[in-house]
């Protein structure tokens, strides 16, 4: 499972920016739902189940929102396209230092963080279309200047060299698992 870009806030009721790049525990932000939700969970059959279930106990904390500040929507559409952070921040009409601050709160990265992650989502996706691809093809397809800019951003971002993660050969490209 994977939150889309603004999602944490709603779910967790703490800014994005508050949990990026962190391990937190879930009692932290839940405390006694956190324990019930563990409880439940436990109390589940298999994975798929466990996952239902989960989608659902965070459905149901999902609150009535009117959606994104209307300047971080058109900065995630125009993300999808291009990485030029400078040009979409421009077209919002906010200074840089304020979307900065207002696209870290929605979305917990900032914005060339998060671009960096998409470029590298895009990686992970030709990996698995084109499995036995060489490094090369798949970093310059990737958009990324070299292979060894590929391999010190996937290590960065995964933990793991390429050709750690092509070994593992993990079946959900978000995931690997843990040895």
């Amino acid at each position: 499972m994977q939150l889309h870009p603004g999602a944490a806030a709603v779910l967790f009721g703490v800014p994005c920016d508050e949990l990026a790049e962190r391990h937190t525990p879930l009692e932290q932000v839940w405390s006694p739902t956190a324990l019930r939700m563990r409880d439940r969970l436990g109390a589940t059959g298999n994975l798929e189940e466990q996952l239902d279930v989960l989608e659902s106990m965070l459905a149901a904390r999902l609150p009535r929102v009117h959606g994104l500040h209307p300047a971080i929507a058109q900065a995630l559409e125009q993300f999808a396209t291009t990485s030029d952070v400078g040009s979409v921040v421009k077209e919002t009409g906010y200074s840089h230092r304020r979307f900065i601050a207002l696209f870290s709160k929605a979305v917990g990265l900032t914005p060339k963080r998060y671009c960096r992650v998409l470029r590298f989502q895009g990686a992970l996706r030709r990996m698995a279309a084109r499995p036995r691809a060489p490094w090369i093809e798949v970093a310059l397809d990737a958009g990324y200047s070299d292979q060894p800019h590929f391999n010190r951003e996937f290590r960065e971002l995964v933990g793991v060299t390429p050709g750690e993660y092509r070994r593992v050969a993990p079946t959900l490209t978000h995931h690997v698992p843990i040895r």
